[in-house]
């Protein structure tokens, strides 16, 4: 991940342009998508492979708008509350 550049062409796994990459983060990329008009966080496991400044996805382009892809990355996998929490909530 961390050879990724911004700028980068993302492609689908049938050659269709998805779009640029904006950022790479730790385990997604950002990418502005050229027809979906908004912008994406694909996660790195969705990349098949990378060569000339190419990012190829492991899924076809007409299908990544139904990934949900839209939504941000959580941070961690802590859970929302903490024990110390539940102790002052009334049942």
């Amino acid at each position: 991940m961390a050879d990724l550049k911004a700028g980068w062409l993302v492609v689908g796994n049938d050659g269709g342009r998805v779009g640029t990459i904006k950022d790479v983060g730790q385990n997604y990329l950002l990418t502005s998508t050229s027809g979906l008009g908004r912008s994406l966080y694909i996660p790195a496991s969705a990349i098949a492979n990378v060569g000339d400044e190419v990012v190829h996805l492991s899924v076809a382009h007409r299908d990544v708008a139904e990934m949900g892809w839209e939504h941000p990355p959580r941070n961690d996998d802590s859970l929302s509350s903490s024990p110390e929490s539940d102790l002052h909530r009334h049942v």
